[in-house]
């Protein structure tokens, strides 16, 4: 198996697991900026079986104070939310999502931070099993209750790699946002423009292509040991992703620039670096 599909599956391959009967779990985490519930639009059409998951309430943990607009869940936490919906230790698990990778990127950052060894992100999305004519189902799915065990209960320290604020500062990093929040035009979120100095902005959806699926061009990706952040620690996930189906891996930031930029003793880079 490749690098690329430890990573990604296809939806002609997820639906000929469906077709065959084998056993998988599905996850429908639908999140946009200006639509973070998705909820409704789960209901009204989903993949077989899948079962809807809120980022902002599952795969978060807004209680926590001083880690950025998006804090990661505990690892009880999240084993609570894996077992409703029906996660099983020997099962895979597919995510997906309808908007640029962001959510199913995050979920599968989550997951296997949290040592699950078999996540796999629909390459394409909602709208890659569309468009290979796959069926949709309405309505609440209700799982049996899974039995998945969390190996780490503190994802910051899991088995994906991050970085501190601290951290932060001696490492080569990429800002995954868009061009005029990285330069410090615009800020629609947080309550600072710009970016951490000595950052080089990557900008998440160029490692998509049209149609959503990953573009996995080495040339575009970061080395190994690098680092990488966005607003929050949603969207840089998909660089994450990217990397590791290119057997690369590198560190995220979760806390971002939502975290950083709370704190006005750090330094503050605009413009093109």
């Amino acid at each position: 198996m490749t690098a690329r599909d430890h990573v990604l599956i296809s939806a002609a391959e997820l639906g000929r697991r469906i077709d065959a009967g084998e056993p998988v779990t599905i996850l429908d985490v639908r999140w946009r900026l200006d639509a973070p519930d998705g909820h409704p639009a789960y209901l009204d059409g989903h993949l077989p079986g899948a079962v809807y998951v809120s980022l902002d309430d599952d795969l978060s943990d807004h209680a926590v104070a001083g880690r950025g607009r998006h804090p990661l869940p505990s690892g009880s936490q999240l084993q609570e939310a894996l077992r409703r919906w029906g996660v099983r230790s020997e099962q895979p698990v597919v995510i997906y999502d309808d908007w640029n990778r962001a959510a199913s990127a995050r979920a599968w950052w989550v997951l296997t931070a949290a040592g699950l060894g078999d996540v796999r992100i629909l390459d394409g999305g909602l709208g890659a099993w569309r468009s290979a004519g796959g069926e949709l189902q309405t309505g609440e799915v209700h799982p049996e209750p899974g039995n998945v065990t969390v190996a780490h209960q503190d994802l910051y320290a899991g088995a994906q790699p991050t970085l501190t604020a601290e951290q932060a500062e001696g490492v080569d990093l990429f800002d995954a946002r868009a061009p005029e929040r990285y330069r410090g035009e615009v800020e629609p979120l947080d309550p600072v423009a710009g970016h951490i100095p000595g950052a080089k902005n990557l900008p998440f959806g160029t490692l998509l292509a049209d149609d959503g699926t990953f573009v996995v061009d080495e040339h575009r990706l970061p080395d190994g040991g690098t680092g990488v952040y966005c607003g929050s620690g949603v969207t840089a996930a998909v660089i994450v992703a990217a990397c590791a189906a290119a057997g690369r891996q590198v560190a995220l930031y979760p806390g971002s620039w939502s975290e950083w930029s709370s704190d006005p003793a750090r330094p503050v880079g605009r413009g093109t670096e």
